[in-house]
């Protein structure tokens, strides 16, 4: 299939505009693991992540011609599948944002491990809801302040302390696991 379009990102975007089924399924396999990953780092749950993606590319095909050609297709599909695992979790979940920070920080962690074998997707399941929204769209889609507040319709101070506690909770989450690993390697 891929000799049909000879890797032309113009001749795939004219047969995605033209509704080609054949066209649409070299984009879906081009793209699904990505876009599945993404999904996995908004919504944690696997199957509500899948249905996200199903969505998003039925809203990519369907809306494909107000694709402008400005920046690249992928960019401009991956933010489709985006913004609808937001709209599922802001259509599926009560989301809290607590707009004080407190000022009491985390326990230092004396023995700080640095072992860099992790599941950063483990990390990111554990985060509460609202804390995972910030964070993705802050680090992974390199969204502002700003726009992560006109995105989910929050203050920009807000946003920056969700930012905040996201990390902090990352890294208590992460040392946590350090230490237990650290516990059971000593017990054996």
């Amino acid at each position: 299939m891929k000799i049909l379009f000879n890797h032309k990102k113009d001749d795939l975007l004219s047969r995605l505009k033209k509704q080609d089924p054949v066209a649409q399924k070299i984009f879906y396999e081009q793209n699904v693991k990505r876009f599945l990953s993404i999904g996995k780092s908004y919504v944690t749950d696997l199957y509500q992540a899948e249905d996200c993606v199903i969505k998003g590319f039925c809203k990519i095909f369907k809306s494909i011609d107000s694709f402008r050609g400005e920046g690249n297709l992928e960019g401009w599909a991956r933010r489709i599948v985006v913004n609808e695992c937001l709209n599922f979790i802001k259509s599926h979940k009560t989301v809290f944002y607590i707009d004080d920070i407190n000022p009491a920080f985390l326990e230092d962690f004396q023995d700080e491990i640095t072992d860099s074998d992790f599941n950063a997707q483990e990390l990111l399941d554990q985060l509460p809801d609202a804390y995972r929204m910030v964070f993705n769209l802050y680090v992974l889609e390199d969204c502002s302040h700003q726009e992560i507040s006109e995105i989910l319709n929050i203050s920009v101070s807000v946003s920056k302390t969700q930012l905040f506690r996201a990390k902090e909770k990352l890294r208590k989450i992460y040392f946590q696991q350090q230490k237990n690993l650290k516990n059971e390697y000593l017990e054996i």
